[in-house]
Protein backbone atom coordinates (compact mmCIF):
# COMPACT_ATOMS: atom_id res chain seq x y z
CA UNK A 1 0.00 0.00 0.00
CA UNK A 2 1.36 3.15 -1.29
CA UNK A 3 1.12 6.35 1.11
CA UNK A 4 1.78 9.63 -0.51
CA UNK A 5 3.72 12.19 1.11
CA UNK A 6 4.56 15.95 0.72
CA UNK A 7 7.90 18.41 1.40
CA UNK A 8 6.87 20.70 4.33
CA UNK A 9 9.06 22.64 6.71
CA UNK A 10 8.47 22.04 9.71
CA UNK A 11 9.55 23.91 13.58
CA UNK A 12 8.80 22.87 17.35
CA UNK A 13 6.46 24.85 19.22
CA UNK A 14 9.45 27.15 19.96
CA UNK A 15 9.44 27.75 16.13
CA UNK A 16 13.48 27.55 16.27
CA UNK A 17 15.57 24.98 14.56
CA UNK A 18 13.32 24.13 11.20
CA UNK A 19 14.05 21.56 8.79
CA UNK A 20 11.90 19.89 6.05
CA UNK A 21 10.79 16.71 5.39
CA UNK A 22 7.93 14.43 3.63
CA UNK A 23 5.39 14.21 5.62
CA UNK A 24 2.69 11.56 4.97
CA UNK A 25 -0.59 11.37 7.12
CA UNK A 26 -1.61 8.16 7.45
CA UNK A 27 -4.98 7.60 8.46
CA UNK A 28 -4.56 3.85 9.87
CA UNK A 29 -2.56 1.43 11.46
CA UNK A 30 -2.18 -0.68 8.31
CA UNK A 31 -1.14 2.69 6.51
CA UNK A 32 1.18 3.63 9.38
CA UNK A 33 2.99 0.00 8.70
CA UNK A 34 2.59 0.58 4.80
CA UNK A 35 4.41 4.35 5.65
CA UNK A 36 7.43 2.61 7.58
CA UNK A 37 8.36 0.44 4.57
CA UNK A 38 8.71 3.29 2.02
CA UNK A 39 11.34 5.47 4.00
CA UNK A 40 14.55 6.25 2.74
CA UNK A 41 17.97 6.77 4.11
CA UNK A 42 17.40 9.27 6.84
CA UNK A 43 14.64 7.29 8.48
CA UNK A 44 11.05 8.12 9.77
CA UNK A 45 10.01 10.00 13.36
CA UNK A 46 5.83 9.90 14.28
CA UNK A 47 4.84 13.57 14.77
CA UNK A 48 1.20 14.76 16.74
CA UNK A 49 0.45 18.73 16.97
CA UNK A 50 3.90 19.40 16.91
CA UNK A 51 4.18 20.59 20.82
CA UNK A 52 7.28 19.45 21.74
CA UNK A 53 9.60 22.73 21.27
CA UNK A 54 12.66 21.76 20.02
CA UNK A 55 13.08 19.03 16.96
CA UNK A 56 11.88 16.04 18.78
CA UNK A 57 9.24 15.62 16.02
CA UNK A 58 11.29 16.74 12.95
CA UNK A 59 13.30 14.58 10.53
CA UNK A 60 14.92 16.73 8.07
CA UNK A 61 15.54 15.21 4.81
CA UNK A 62 13.67 12.02 5.84
CA UNK A 63 9.87 11.00 6.39
CA UNK A 64 7.63 12.70 9.26
CA UNK A 65 4.63 10.53 9.91
CA UNK A 66 1.30 12.58 10.84
CA UNK A 67 -0.23 10.72 13.09
CA UNK A 68 -3.18 13.01 13.79
CA UNK A 69 -5.83 10.91 11.65
CA UNK A 70 -5.27 8.42 14.33
CA UNK A 71 -7.64 9.54 16.68
CA UNK A 72 -10.64 7.56 17.45
CA UNK A 73 -11.83 7.96 20.78
CA UNK A 74 -13.36 4.23 21.77
CA UNK A 75 -16.36 4.27 24.48
CA UNK A 76 -15.06 4.13 28.42
CA UNK A 77 -15.36 0.90 29.69
CA UNK A 78 -16.72 2.26 33.06
CA UNK A 79 -16.51 -1.06 35.13
CA UNK A 80 -12.11 -0.94 34.23
CA UNK A 81 -12.45 2.87 34.65
CA UNK A 82 -10.30 2.95 30.74
CA UNK A 83 -11.05 4.02 27.46
CA UNK A 84 -8.82 3.18 24.14
CA UNK A 85 -7.91 6.19 22.05
CA UNK A 86 -5.83 6.66 19.29
CA UNK A 87 -2.18 8.26 19.35
CA UNK A 88 -3.21 11.21 17.35
CA UNK A 89 -6.21 11.84 19.54
CA UNK A 90 -5.37 14.92 21.95
CA UNK A 91 -6.33 15.09 25.43
CA UNK A 92 -8.32 18.02 24.58
CA UNK A 93 -10.92 15.98 22.87
CA UNK A 94 -10.37 12.65 25.42
CA UNK A 95 -11.31 15.02 28.13
CA UNK A 96 -14.33 16.26 26.43
CA UNK A 97 -15.43 12.85 25.44
CA UNK A 98 -15.35 11.51 28.88
CA UNK A 99 -16.38 14.70 31.01
CA UNK A 100 -20.10 14.08 30.21
CA UNK A 101 -19.58 10.75 31.09
CA UNK A 102 -18.63 12.34 34.99
CA UNK A 103 -14.71 10.86 33.61
CA UNK A 104 -11.22 13.06 33.82
CA UNK A 105 -7.28 12.23 32.76
CA UNK A 106 -5.47 11.34 36.11
CA UNK A 107 -2.60 13.18 34.20
CA UNK A 108 -2.86 16.46 32.29
CA UNK A 109 0.56 18.34 31.28
CA UNK A 110 0.04 22.32 31.04
CA UNK A 111 -1.52 21.98 27.61
CA UNK A 112 -4.58 19.82 26.49
CA UNK A 113 -3.69 20.21 22.69
CA UNK A 114 -1.09 17.31 22.70
CA UNK A 115 -1.83 13.53 21.17
CA UNK A 116 -1.80 10.81 23.41
CA UNK A 117 1.40 9.49 21.02
CA UNK A 118 3.28 12.98 22.52
CA UNK A 119 1.69 12.49 26.24
CA UNK A 120 3.55 9.42 26.45
CA UNK A 121 6.68 9.49 24.27
CA UNK A 122 7.73 12.59 26.66
CA UNK A 123 5.96 10.94 29.60
CA UNK A 124 4.26 13.96 30.72
CA UNK A 125 3.79 15.45 33.65
CA UNK A 126 1.02 17.72 35.42
CA UNK A 127 0.53 19.49 38.51
CA UNK A 128 -0.07 16.60 40.41
CA UNK A 129 3.04 14.98 39.83
CA UNK A 130 3.99 14.81 43.52
CA UNK A 131 0.85 12.75 43.81
CA UNK A 132 -0.29 11.05 40.52
CA UNK A 133 2.56 10.63 38.77
CA UNK A 134 3.31 10.88 35.21
CA UNK A 135 0.83 10.03 32.11
CA UNK A 136 2.99 6.77 31.69
CA UNK A 137 2.13 5.58 34.82
CA UNK A 138 -1.75 5.60 33.88
CA UNK A 139 -1.42 3.75 30.95
CA UNK A 140 -2.42 0.62 30.69
CA UNK A 141 -1.52 -0.45 26.87
CA UNK A 142 0.26 0.55 23.95
CA UNK A 143 0.22 -0.40 20.40
CA UNK A 144 3.24 0.17 18.76
CA UNK A 145 3.67 -0.13 15.14
CA UNK A 146 7.40 -1.66 15.02
CA UNK A 147 10.17 -0.28 12.03
CA UNK A 148 9.32 -3.76 10.71
CA UNK A 149 5.38 -2.93 10.39
CA UNK A 150 4.62 -5.43 13.06
CA UNK A 151 1.93 -4.11 15.22
CA UNK A 152 2.17 -4.99 19.02
CA UNK A 153 0.08 -4.32 22.06
CA UNK A 154 2.68 -3.32 24.63
CA UNK A 155 2.31 -3.88 28.25
CA UNK A 156 4.15 -3.98 31.24
CA UNK A 157 3.12 -7.89 31.41
CA UNK A 158 4.15 -8.63 28.24
CA UNK A 159 7.15 -6.55 27.78
CA UNK A 160 8.19 -4.29 30.25
CA UNK A 161 11.84 -3.19 29.14
CA UNK A 162 9.57 -2.14 25.46
CA UNK A 163 7.00 -0.56 27.57
CA UNK A 164 9.24 1.36 30.07
CA UNK A 165 11.48 2.60 26.68
CA UNK A 166 8.44 3.81 24.96
CA UNK A 167 7.09 5.89 27.94
CA UNK A 168 9.86 8.75 27.79
CA UNK A 169 11.46 7.22 24.30
CA UNK A 170 10.59 10.34 22.56
CA UNK A 171 9.15 8.45 19.71
CA UNK A 172 11.81 5.99 18.92
CA UNK A 173 10.92 2.93 19.71
CA UNK A 174 7.86 2.64 17.10
CA UNK A 175 4.53 4.55 16.09
CA UNK A 176 2.33 4.96 18.95
CA UNK A 177 -0.70 3.83 17.29
CA UNK A 178 -3.15 3.49 20.78
CA UNK A 179 -2.82 3.37 23.78
CA UNK A 180 -5.30 2.47 26.68
CA UNK A 181 -5.82 5.14 29.57
CA UNK A 182 -6.95 4.81 32.91
CA UNK A 183 -9.28 7.14 34.10
CA UNK A 184 -10.73 8.39 37.07
CA UNK A 185 -13.94 9.38 38.29
CA UNK A 186 -13.78 13.26 39.16
CA UNK A 187 -15.22 16.76 38.36
CA UNK A 188 -13.89 19.30 35.99
CA UNK A 189 -13.87 22.00 38.95
CA UNK A 190 -11.21 22.34 41.26
CA UNK A 191 -11.29 24.67 44.85
CA UNK A 192 -7.60 27.09 43.91
CA UNK A 193 -6.12 28.51 46.96
CA UNK A 194 -3.20 31.53 46.32
CA UNK A 195 -1.14 33.33 48.01
CA UNK A 196 1.89 35.70 47.24
CA UNK A 197 5.44 34.86 48.32
CA UNK A 198 7.90 37.69 48.65
CA UNK A 199 11.06 35.41 47.57
CA UNK A 200 12.10 32.32 46.64
CA UNK A 201 12.81 30.74 49.56
CA UNK A 202 9.42 31.85 50.83
CA UNK A 203 8.38 30.19 47.33
CA UNK A 204 10.02 27.13 47.69
CA UNK A 205 8.69 26.68 51.17
CA UNK A 206 5.16 27.61 50.25
CA UNK A 207 5.11 24.90 47.30
CA UNK A 208 6.61 22.21 49.89
CA UNK A 209 3.44 23.35 52.27
CA UNK A 210 0.86 22.88 49.52
CA UNK A 211 2.28 19.37 48.63
CA UNK A 212 1.28 18.23 51.62
CA UNK A 213 -2.33 19.47 51.98
CA UNK A 214 -3.23 19.75 48.27
CA UNK A 215 -3.28 17.50 44.64
CA UNK A 216 -2.09 20.06 42.33
CA UNK A 217 0.26 23.05 43.02
CA UNK A 218 2.52 25.01 40.93
CA UNK A 219 4.24 28.72 41.28
CA UNK A 220 4.78 31.40 38.66
CA UNK A 221 7.79 33.06 39.51
CA UNK A 222 9.72 36.77 38.82
CA UNK A 223 12.57 36.51 37.17
CA UNK A 224 12.94 40.32 36.12
CA UNK A 225 11.77 42.34 38.89
CA UNK A 226 12.78 40.04 41.51
CA UNK A 227 14.66 36.59 42.33
CA UNK A 228 11.82 34.05 42.42
CA UNK A 229 8.67 36.13 44.45
CA UNK A 230 5.86 34.83 42.85
CA UNK A 231 2.23 33.24 43.04
CA UNK A 232 1.20 30.19 44.42
CA UNK A 233 -1.31 27.96 43.42
CA UNK A 234 -3.21 25.36 44.75
CA UNK A 235 -5.75 23.45 44.23
CA UNK A 236 -7.97 19.84 44.79
CA UNK A 237 -10.76 18.52 42.21
CA UNK A 238 -14.06 18.87 44.43
CA UNK A 239 -16.80 16.35 44.67
CA UNK A 240 -18.44 15.18 41.34
CA UNK A 241 -21.67 15.51 42.75
CA UNK A 242 -21.45 19.06 44.12
CA UNK A 243 -24.09 21.87 42.35
CA UNK A 244 -20.41 23.62 41.30
CA UNK A 245 -19.11 20.96 39.80
CA UNK A 246 -22.15 20.57 37.74
CA UNK A 247 -21.93 24.03 36.88
CA UNK A 248 -18.42 23.89 35.69
CA UNK A 249 -19.08 20.99 33.73
CA UNK A 250 -18.54 21.53 29.76
CA UNK A 251 -17.54 24.95 30.87
CA UNK A 252 -14.76 26.47 28.04
CA UNK A 253 -11.93 28.91 28.72
CA UNK A 254 -12.22 32.14 27.02
CA UNK A 255 -9.77 32.11 24.01
CA UNK A 256 -7.73 34.79 22.31
CA UNK A 257 -6.39 34.80 19.06
CA UNK A 258 -2.44 35.43 18.55
CA UNK A 259 -2.09 37.28 15.29
CA UNK A 260 -0.77 35.26 12.34
CA UNK A 261 2.31 36.82 12.01
CA UNK A 262 3.93 38.75 14.42
CA UNK A 263 6.82 40.92 12.69
CA UNK A 264 8.93 41.13 16.09
CA UNK A 265 9.42 40.63 19.57
CA UNK A 266 6.66 41.58 21.69
CA UNK A 267 8.57 39.83 24.79
CA UNK A 268 10.99 42.67 26.05
CA UNK A 269 12.30 43.62 29.44
CA UNK A 270 10.39 46.31 29.91
CA UNK A 271 7.05 44.51 28.87
CA UNK A 272 8.19 41.87 30.51
CA UNK A 273 8.89 43.85 33.90
CA UNK A 274 5.59 46.06 33.35
CA UNK A 275 3.30 42.51 33.26
CA UNK A 276 5.02 41.18 36.31
CA UNK A 277 4.73 44.39 38.15
CA UNK A 278 0.49 43.88 37.22
CA UNK A 279 0.50 40.44 37.74
CA UNK A 280 1.90 40.24 40.85
CA UNK A 281 -0.36 43.05 42.31
CA UNK A 282 -3.75 42.33 40.68
CA UNK A 283 -6.40 41.66 43.30
CA UNK A 284 -6.44 37.67 44.47
CA UNK A 285 -8.93 35.76 46.27
CA UNK A 286 -7.37 33.49 48.90
CA UNK A 287 -9.90 30.79 47.95
CA UNK A 288 -11.76 30.31 44.73
CA UNK A 289 -14.05 28.16 42.29
CA UNK A 290 -12.31 27.42 39.07
CA UNK A 291 -12.54 24.76 35.84
CA UNK A 292 -9.03 22.83 35.95
CA UNK A 293 -8.36 23.36 32.23
CA UNK A 294 -8.22 27.52 33.52
CA UNK A 295 -6.30 26.53 36.10
CA UNK A 296 -4.19 24.01 34.81
CA UNK A 297 -3.70 25.08 31.06
CA UNK A 298 -4.16 28.72 31.28
CA UNK A 299 -2.09 29.40 28.23
CA UNK A 300 -4.13 27.32 26.08
CA UNK A 301 -6.55 30.34 26.01
CA UNK A 302 -3.99 32.22 23.88
CA UNK A 303 -3.73 29.79 21.21
CA UNK A 304 -0.62 29.92 19.26
CA UNK A 305 1.38 32.23 22.03
CA UNK A 306 4.91 31.21 21.11
CA UNK A 307 3.97 33.91 18.00
CA UNK A 308 4.38 36.86 20.73
CA UNK A 309 8.22 36.13 20.55
CA UNK A 310 8.12 37.17 16.64
CA UNK A 311 9.94 35.25 14.14
CA UNK A 312 12.93 33.70 15.69
CA UNK A 313 10.70 32.44 18.17
CA UNK A 314 11.58 31.09 21.88
CA UNK A 315 13.41 28.83 23.66
CA UNK A 316 11.97 26.87 26.79
CA UNK A 317 14.54 25.85 29.43
CA UNK A 318 13.10 23.23 31.70
CA UNK A 319 15.45 20.86 34.02
CA UNK A 320 14.93 18.98 37.18
CA UNK A 321 16.89 18.92 39.90
CA UNK A 322 16.78 16.32 42.75
CA UNK A 323 16.00 16.04 46.67
CA UNK A 324 18.84 18.02 48.55
CA UNK A 325 19.67 20.18 45.62
CA UNK A 326 18.29 23.26 46.40
CA UNK A 327 21.54 25.06 46.91
CA UNK A 328 21.80 24.34 43.38
CA UNK A 329 18.04 25.69 41.95
CA UNK A 330 19.10 28.89 43.92
CA UNK A 331 22.39 29.51 42.39
CA UNK A 332 20.49 28.71 38.79
CA UNK A 333 17.26 31.30 39.50
CA UNK A 334 19.78 33.58 40.75
CA UNK A 335 22.05 33.45 37.28
CA UNK A 336 19.12 33.94 35.02
CA UNK A 337 17.80 36.67 36.87
CA UNK A 338 21.29 38.70 37.60
CA UNK A 339 22.86 37.18 33.81
CA UNK A 340 20.72 36.19 31.48
CA UNK A 341 21.30 37.45 28.40
CA UNK A 342 17.74 37.00 26.86
CA UNK A 343 15.23 38.29 28.88
CA UNK A 344 13.42 35.62 31.17
CA UNK A 345 9.75 35.93 30.18
CA UNK A 346 8.10 33.33 31.60
CA UNK A 347 8.90 31.33 34.99
CA UNK A 348 7.02 28.41 36.59
CA UNK A 349 8.98 26.31 39.43
CA UNK A 350 7.08 22.73 40.82
CA UNK A 351 7.51 19.86 42.74
CA UNK A 352 8.22 16.37 41.50
CA UNK A 353 7.12 13.12 43.13
CA UNK A 354 8.96 9.97 42.62
CA UNK A 355 10.65 9.33 39.52
CA UNK A 356 9.06 7.29 36.47
CA UNK A 357 10.00 3.90 35.31
CA UNK A 358 11.02 4.92 31.54
CA UNK A 359 15.38 5.02 31.53
CA UNK A 360 14.67 8.53 29.82
CA UNK A 361 11.70 9.92 31.59
CA UNK A 362 12.24 13.22 32.67
CA UNK A 363 10.85 13.59 36.17
CA UNK A 364 13.06 12.93 39.44
CA UNK A 365 12.02 13.61 42.46
CA UNK A 366 12.80 17.19 43.53
CA UNK A 367 12.15 20.38 41.70
CA UNK A 368 11.64 21.08 38.08
CA UNK A 369 12.02 24.95 36.35
CA UNK A 370 10.73 25.92 33.26
CA UNK A 371 11.53 29.49 31.79
CA UNK A 372 10.94 31.13 28.63
CA UNK A 373 13.27 32.97 26.63
CA UNK A 374 12.94 34.71 23.34
CA UNK A 375 15.62 33.11 20.88
CA UNK A 376 17.88 34.71 19.09
CA UNK A 377 20.33 36.39 21.50
CA UNK A 378 23.69 35.58 20.31
CA UNK A 379 25.54 34.35 23.76
CA UNK A 380 21.80 32.52 25.32
CA UNK A 381 22.99 29.13 23.85
CA UNK A 382 26.28 29.43 25.66
CA UNK A 383 24.81 30.58 29.08
CA UNK A 384 22.47 27.66 29.11
CA UNK A 385 25.05 25.26 28.07
CA UNK A 386 26.45 27.04 31.60
CA UNK A 387 23.50 25.98 33.30
CA UNK A 388 23.18 22.61 31.54
CA UNK A 389 26.52 21.85 33.66
CA UNK A 390 25.48 23.17 37.04
CA UNK A 391 21.85 20.73 36.48
CA UNK A 392 24.11 17.69 35.65
CA UNK A 393 26.49 18.49 38.46
CA UNK A 394 23.76 18.18 41.00
CA UNK A 395 22.43 15.50 39.90
CA UNK A 396 19.66 16.91 37.77
CA UNK A 397 18.43 16.53 33.93
CA UNK A 398 17.19 18.87 31.32
CA UNK A 399 13.45 17.93 29.67
CA UNK A 400 14.06 16.55 26.47
CA UNK A 401 10.78 17.25 25.01
CA UNK A 402 11.30 20.89 25.68
CA UNK A 403 15.15 21.07 24.36
CA UNK A 404 15.98 22.50 21.39
CA UNK A 405 20.05 23.14 21.75
CA UNK A 406 21.72 20.70 24.55
CA UNK A 407 25.17 19.42 24.00
CA UNK A 408 25.10 15.35 23.33
CA UNK A 409 27.96 14.59 25.92
CA UNK A 410 25.36 15.85 28.61
CA UNK A 411 23.07 13.13 27.80
CA UNK A 412 24.55 10.64 30.05
CA UNK A 413 25.17 12.66 32.62
CA UNK A 414 21.87 13.90 32.67
CA UNK A 415 20.07 10.28 32.05
CA UNK A 416 22.91 7.36 33.09
CA UNK A 417 20.04 4.55 32.23
CA UNK A 418 20.78 5.66 28.29
CA UNK A 419 22.76 2.36 27.34
CA UNK A 420 19.83 0.41 29.03
CA UNK A 421 17.31 2.14 26.50
CA UNK A 422 19.62 1.93 24.18
CA UNK A 423 19.68 -1.43 24.20
CA UNK A 424 15.75 -1.91 24.50
CA UNK A 425 15.22 0.41 21.20
CA UNK A 426 17.90 -1.31 19.28
CA UNK A 427 16.34 -4.79 20.10
CA UNK A 428 13.38 -3.73 18.45
CA UNK A 429 14.80 -1.42 15.63
CA UNK A 430 18.11 -3.53 14.65
CA UNK A 431 17.82 -1.03 10.78
CA UNK A 432 17.93 2.06 12.64
CA UNK A 433 14.80 3.00 10.91
CA UNK A 434 13.48 5.63 13.69
CA UNK A 435 15.23 8.33 14.51
CA UNK A 436 14.32 12.45 14.17
CA UNK A 437 16.49 15.70 14.36
CA UNK A 438 17.00 15.78 18.35
CA UNK A 439 18.16 11.98 18.31
CA UNK A 440 20.44 12.98 15.63
CA UNK A 441 21.63 16.23 17.48
CA UNK A 442 21.75 14.16 21.12
CA UNK A 443 23.04 10.72 19.56
CA UNK A 444 19.88 9.01 21.18
CA UNK A 445 19.96 5.64 19.31
CA UNK A 446 23.28 3.92 18.67
CA UNK A 447 22.40 4.28 14.61
CA UNK A 448 21.95 7.96 15.00
CA UNK A 449 24.41 10.22 12.57
CA UNK A 450 25.16 13.50 12.91
CA UNK A 451 25.04 15.81 9.76
CA UNK A 452 23.37 18.66 8.43
CA UNK A 453 19.74 18.70 8.57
Amino acid sequence: MFVPGTRQRLTGWGRTAPSVATVVRPASRDEASAALDTIGARGVTARGLGRAYGDAAQNGGGTVLDCTALDAIGAVDAERGTVVAGGGASLDAIGRAIAAHGWVLPVVPGTRIVTVGGAIAADVHGKGHHRDGSFGAHVEAITLVLPDGETREVTRASDRALFDATTGGMGLTGVIAAATLRLERASGTVRVTTTRTRDLDATMLALVEADARHRYSVAWIDLVGGRGRGIVGAADRIDLDAPSARGEAGRRALRLAVPAVVPVNLVRHASVRAFNELWLRRPIRAEALQSFDAFNAPLDALGAWPRLYGPRGLLQYQCALPIGADAALRTIVEAIADGAPAVPAFAVLKRLGAAGDGPLSFPIEGWTLAVDFPAGAPVLGAFLDTLDERVAAAGGRVYLAKDARMRAEMVPLMYPRIDEWRETQARVDPRGVLTSDLDRRLGLTRGATRGPR
